[in-house]
C-alpha cells in the first residue's frame, strides 16, 4: 500500500444479500461478510465493499485513499481548505476518516497502522 493512494471504493447498498447475487452472477465478484451490516468484495480490478443504509442512495461511491498516518493527512486536508466530515473512528482492520473537498465531494482515508 502507498500513502496517498486511492486503496478502495465504498458503495452503500439497502440489501446486502441482493448486492451479493447481482455482482456475483453479473460480474463473478467474491465477498466477505464483516457483520449484518458490512460486505466487502473482491476480484473486482480495485477492491472495495458494500456498507448496508436505509437512506436513498443518491451517488453511493466513497472513494477512500490510504494514508500510514491520519494525522498528517487530515491536517494537511485542513490546510488545503478540505473540511472534516466524519472523525476518525476505528473499525476491523483499522481506522479512518472521512473529509470533504472544495466541491463537496466525500472521501476517505485509512491506515492500518
Amino acid at each position: 500500500m502507498k500513502n496517498n493512494h486511492i486503496n478502495y471504493v465504498e458503495f452503500r447498498a439497502g440489501d446486502l444479500q441482493e448486492i451479493k447475487i447481482f455482482y456475483k452472477k453479473a460480474f463473478d465478484w467474491n465477498f466477505i461478510d464483516y457483520g449484518p451490516n458490512y460486505i466487502a468484495f473482491s476480484e473486482s480490478g480495485l477492491e472495495g465493499g458494500f456498507e448496508q443504509s436505509g437512506e436513498h442512495v443518491v451517488n453511493g461511491a466513497l472513494v477512500i485513499l490510504y494514508h500510514e498516518d491520519l494525522i498528517l493527512v487530515r491536517d494537511k486536508i485542513l490546510q488545503a481548505g478540505g473540511r472534516i466530515s466524519k472523525e476518525i473512528f476505528a473499525f476491523p482492520g483499522g481506522r479512518r476518516f472521512h473529509f470533504l473537498d472544495p466541491s463537496g465531494n466525500e472521501l476517505a482515508v485509512w491506515s492500518d497502522k
